[in-house]
């Protein structure tokens, strides 16, 4: 009986389940679901930016700039910009729902909302750079 309860509780949610979530434990997965796609598409976004900024670099004469290169500049901005969106949404699960069943939802919620803009940021970037 308790076998058979663990298997059910493990099963991973379909996108028809995450449209209609019934329990605190769906919504929660539902939530991380969500981050995971959109750092998938964040992550697809950094490589293309990384690659347009290798290409301003390449176009610029480094004898005469010695200042950082664009690709160093945008990774050291990724790395502060994670650091941001992770403190940032810890606050935000706190505010909302510390230490209670909703808390997830509310951190996963949030870094899924702010991947999604800076991947539209970095797309951005990215095709100003071409």
């Amino acid at each position: 009986m308790i076998v058979l309860a663990l298997a059910l509780v493990a099963q991973p949610l379909t996108a028809e389940d995450c449209r209609d979530p019934q329990t605190q434990v769906e919504m929660n997965a539902c939530a991380a679901r969500d981050f995971e796609i959109a750092d998938r598409e964040l992550n697809i976004a950094y490589r293309e930016a990384i690659a347009g900024a290798r290409a301003d670099d390449a176009e610029l004469d480094r004898q005469a700039d010695t200042r950082p290169t664009s690709e160093a500049v945008l990774r050291e901005a990724q790395r502060a910009w994670v650091t941001f969106r992770d403190a940032h949404c810890t606050l935000q699960g706190y505010q909302e729902a510390r230490g209670g069943s909703m808390e997830p939802m509310s951190y996963n919620s949030c870094r899924a909302g702010l991947t999604r803009a800076r991947t539209a940021q970095l797309r951005g970037d990215a095709s100003a750079a071409q």
